[in-house]
């Protein structure tokens, strides 16, 4: 504990490392709690308001421990730090560990390790080389860059493809899925960078993963290799307020068109280049890709969600969706009569057997205590049976592990409670730490709910908005973020903005959400319209974002099959559904977009809420007591006040 404190004094070994540091009570107190977990080998729940520092917060501790762990006789401790984030990942991996390291001079054995849909895929690659015939030209171009790269790397990372585009139509050709991997029976199993990844990671003192990474090879689903992750005496989670719904999806089940499409794309490339004189073949995956296709089609056009009990009641989707399964069977049995021919062909053998299996669970839809929901993508159905709860799976995982387990966000509390976050999970005696932001949200910032606001679902709001935002715009000079709960009515707004302010409008979906923060941050007068994923992990700092606009409380979908069926659940047990699962969800969601605003000592903004129901609801009291103590205020006046005055000290 001693070294721990000393780390975080004005002489110590952070104080050394970076220039301008100066100690925070609030991070040592942080760092102190996590040291005290790790010792004890216990669970600990704390929300750092943004700008505690909690990164070093728990990564010094962590790395002492190691370090003493190391020195002594005892067991030497492994560490697995999971982030919400690859790009949180590569951020703790590249920037922030490598200076923890140099702080503490500490020789600590650090690995990256990412799902295996990240890594190149050798024998993929050499197999798509042979016939290119699923490929169109586009992805045939970047396929080249691919052999290229190919040539040279070391990981097999495909984040190194920098020159190909993250949606590139190549990826699913040259990486492996747990359905058509060959694990042992690969011929590149000795050189594959994903056996190459996992055994650094057992090498390794600290593993740093996501989440996704981490509950998926929790739920086993790695069975190809068996555990990906090694096990490990600490377990922390970054950004820990996004586990719970992660969880949820891994430890359920999903069966999709996508991957009855891959295989039959699978089937189709064996036949072509191995199985030439099995004609059945083709025409089975050919037979399957086009009723996958027709399923799809019953769908409306735009991706949604839904409740798949319900449309498994009508009779058009049971009929294409047994047409689905007879023409599965069918692909299953003529594959059957290749097995043993070569290995890929015994692959796809055995997921056709794993198929049928996943389509018998969701035809059996009367299941209790689950929720039957699908999800649509342009091409593609999928459909999930997810457990309305995972507290006791969890919780008892937590338990039996015996490790120690720290959970830590900007967002975990719910009108000072972790009530919410605890009982998901099922951490019951769970340690607490609340820690406040170090930042002065008082002098540097102000909370403006306007008056004369359209109610939520008015048809002109739209209009109402850009209203609205168009004196802010001006005042801000355009570092502004307007962040909405729906893409059609960003859409609107960014319509109606375009004909009537000059500056550059940056549009999610216009580009990759990386390049659009680079453009935001690159162009002085840029105005960023967005939706969920920019309502956190977005970090802009100092005068490049003054003026955040919100257009409504983030409360879920009623429509959202998952919660509907959370929400009856409760109801059924006498509880309040709002109270306790669509009340806490949404106050978490506005933290986080509330959070975009301040995010340096020197930052100053307006945050701009469009709801009445802030104010004139009795639970929007849970909302406000739940943000930061920024002055608040109903006249739209005093934001431009504020803006233009922050511009004018910029300008002096």
């Amino acid at each position: 504990m001693t070294l721990v404190a000393q780390a975080f004094s004005n002489n110590g070994a952070l104080a050394n490392a970076i220039d301008g540091f100066s100690p925070r009570q609030a991070q040592t107190d942080m760092a102190l709690e996590v040291a005290s977990a790790i010792e004890k080998q216990s669970s600990l729940i704390v929300e750092a308001g943004t700008g505690t520092g909690k990164t070093f917060a728990y990564l010094i501790p962590a790395f002492l421990s190691v370090n003493a762990s190391s020195s002594g006789d005892e067991l030497n401790t492994k560490i697995i730090v999971s982030t919400g984030t690859k790009n949180l990942q590569e951020q703790l991996f590249h920037k922030d560990i490598p200076l923890v390291k140099k702080a503490l001079a500490s020789n600590v054995q650090v690995a990256l390790l990412k799902g295996r849909s990240n890594y190149l895929c050798r024998y993929r690659l050499a197999q798509y080389q042979e016939t290119r015939g699923q490929l169109d030209a586009s992805a045939l171009t970047d396929l080249v860059k691919v052999k290229t790269w190919a040539n040279s790397t070391q990981s097999g990372d495909i984040g190194e493809l920098v020159n190909v585009t993250e949606d590139s139509g190549v990826f699913p050709f040259i990486t492996s899925t747990l359905d058509n991997c060959l694990a042992k029976d690969c011929p590149d199993y000795e050189q594959c960078y994903l056996i190459k990844a996992r055994q650094k990671a057992i090498d390794a003192d600290l593993i740093v993963v996501n989440h996704h990474l981490f509950f998926a090879d929790m739920a086993l689903k790695d069975t190809g290799f068996g555990e990906l992750i090694p096990r490990a005496q600490v377990v922390i989670f970054d950004e820990a307020h996004q586990i719970g719904d992660i969880a949820s999806d891994y430890f359920g089940e999903a069966f999709s068109t996508r991957q009855l499409v891959d295989l039959c794309n699978d089937v189709l490339q064996i036949y072509r280049s191995k199985l030439t004189d099995v004609k059945q073949l083709g025409l089975a995956a050919e037979k399957l890709q086009k009723t996958c296709q027709e399923f799809r089609l019953l769908f409306n056009y735009d991706p949604e969600r839904g409740n798949w009990r319900e449309k498994y009641q009508q009779q058009h989707f049971v009929q294409k969706f047994e047409r689905l399964k007879v023409d599965l069977d069918f692909l299953y049995q003529v594959i059957k009569l290749c097995v043993s021919r070569n290995e890929a062909i015994d692959n796809c053998f055995d997921r056709a057997i794993n198929l049928l299996s996943q389509y018998n669970v969701m035809a059996n839809v009367d299941v209790d205590g689950m929720s039957f929901w699908y999800e649509t993508t342009p091409r593609h159905v999928v459909l999930h049976l997810t457990p309305l709860s995972v507290a006791d799976k969890f919780s008892a995982y937590v338990k039996e592990s015996g490790a120690g387990w720290i959970f830590t966000s900007a967002t975990l509390a719910v009108d000072n409670s972790f009530d919410h976050f605890a009982k998901h999970l099922g951490l019951q005696g769970a340690n607490q730490l609340l820690l406040e932001s170090p930042f002065d949200y008082q002098q540097q910032s102000q909370l403006i709910v306007p008056r004369y606001l359209p109610e939520a679902n008015d048809q002109n709001r739209a209009q109402h908005l850009a209203e609205l935002a168009k004196p802010l715009i001006v005042a801000s000079k355009g570092a502004c973020f307007m962040l909405f709960t729906s893409y059609r009515v960003m859409h609107q707004v960014a319509a109606i903005l375009a004909d009537c302010i000059d500056n550059p409008l940056l549009v999610q979906g216009q580009m990759a959400k990386r390049i659009l923060l680079e453009k935001f941050i690159e162009i002085d007068n840029a105005v960023l319209l967005a939706t969920a994923s920019f309502w956190e992990g977005i970090d802009v700092r100092g005068d490049k974002l003054t003026c955040v606009i919100i257009d409504k409380l983030p409360f879920a979908s009623p429509d959202d099959p998952l919660l509907q069926a959370r929400c009856e659940d409760v109801r059924r047990q006498g509880g309040d559904a709002f109270a306790q699962i669509q009340l806490p969800q949404a106050v978490i969601s506005l933290k986080q977009g509330v959070g975009r605003l301040i995010r340096d000592v020197s930052d100053r903004g307006i945050m701009v809420i469009c709801d009445n129901r802030l104010v004139n609801r009795p639970y929007g009291q849970t909302f406000l007591k739940s943000l930061p103590e920024m002055k608040r205020s109903r006249d739209l006046t005093k934001a431009i006040t504020f803006l233009e005055n922050i511009n004018r000290k910029i300008v002096i």
